[in-house]
């Protein structure tokens, strides 16, 4: 005897809002941080990481946010 699998009933949330355009921007007309980049990253906001972060921007400019964002 087979056994039939089981339903699954999968549940879609109701989109109510559409976000702002105002709110969806890449930042790509600002100076990123050294904050911004640890988070960016991947990484944690440590002393360390921002010294990494700060290096990163005073070498590599905007650029080093663009190499990290998909």
């Amino acid at each position: 005897m087979s056994e039939e699998p089981e339903s699954v009933t999968v549940s879609v949330p109701e989109v109510r809002e559409v976000t702002p355009d105002r709110l969806l921007h890449t930042g790509g007309n600002d100076q990123p941080t050294a904050e911004d980049l640890v988070l960016a990253s991947g990484r944690d906001l440590t002393p360390g990481n921002l010294k990494w972060a700060e290096r990163r921007l005073s070498e590599e400019g905007r650029s080093a946010m663009d190499k990290r964002l998909p």
